[in-house]
């Protein structure tokens, strides 16, 4: 398996991209504003979207990206998502106000776009590749995902603060190698993050002592203009695993 960063930035900017990942080639692992650098034909070979949760930064390229290569598809594109998410899809966006509902065009047999929901703790298996859903602990309801190889793993925790019910599972991968957490503020910003339920570097220490298997740790959703602050909190804290920071355009294999 072949994980490709479309964007990992906690904002926007020249050269920031939100939240996406491409696995191999036909798997979307959420849908921020990096799917937009993707060429028409890299667009049309996406069959599935894995969504962690409802939040603009991870969505906002599904409508576009339906509608955009949605006439030359000969199959929808499916979306799997928690039940929530689902429902906040179709009563917020595909809503025919927000955007064309298109789980009924341009015809209801025959759509550009189809749900899939799953629940945590379930697996999707495409071509041999095992993709679960995990507990995050967010604002909205949340997920993360481990993505299997069969040879490795890899788990990327979504947006998320404390969750001590993710780590009873993670250390139970036994070819767990890769791990993508966020961490979205400097420690300034403790009270926001515990607020908003995400992370900050002195939050991520703890959430990391709960880790009980060798892995690379890989930072993601820093917000812009604190990365090299938060990174530098983060590398204090975390020393002794040598974290890195997730880049746009970096390629993960397993």
């Amino acid at each position: 398996m072949k994980l490709r960063i479309l964007g990992c930035s906690g904002g926007i900017g020249a050269n920031l991209r939100t939240t996406a990942m491409l696995l191999d080639d036909d798997v979307l692992i959420d849908a921020g504003t990096g799917v937009g650098d993707l060429a028409l034909d890299e667009m049309v070979r996406i069959d599935h979207v894995f969504v962690t949760h409802s939040h603009l930064d991870h969505i906002c390229s599904i409508p576009f990206l339906v509608d955009t290569v949605g006439y030359r598809r000969k199959t929808p594109l499916t979306v799997y998502a928690i039940r929530e998410t689902v429902e906040a899809l179709r009563a917020h966006v595909f809503n025919d106000c927000i955007w064309p509902d298109f789980t009924k065009l341009p015809r209801p047999e025959a759509p550009y776009l189809q749900f899939r929901e799953i629940k945590r703790g379930q697996t999707v298996t495409l071509a041999g590749r095992k993709i679960t859903a995990l507990s995050a602990s967010h604002l909205v309801p949340a997920v993360g995902y481990c993505l299997d190889s069969g040879a490795a793993s890899l788990v990327f925790t979504g947006d998320t603060g404390p969750n001590d019910a993710l780590w009873k599972v993670v250390n139970r991968i036994g070819n767990l190698r890769y791990l993508i957490i966020e961490t979205a503020f400097c420690n300034r910003d403790h009270g926001i993050a515990m607020a908003s339920r995400h992370l900050c570097p002195s939050l991520l220490a703890q959430e990391i002592g709960k880790l009980r298997l060798p892995v690379e740790i890989l930072v993601t959703h820093l917000k812009p203009g604190d990365s090299a602050l938060t990174m530098s909190e983060v590398a204090a804290a975390l020393h002794a695993h040598q974290p890195r920071m997730l880049e746009h355009g970096q390629v993960i294999e397993f």
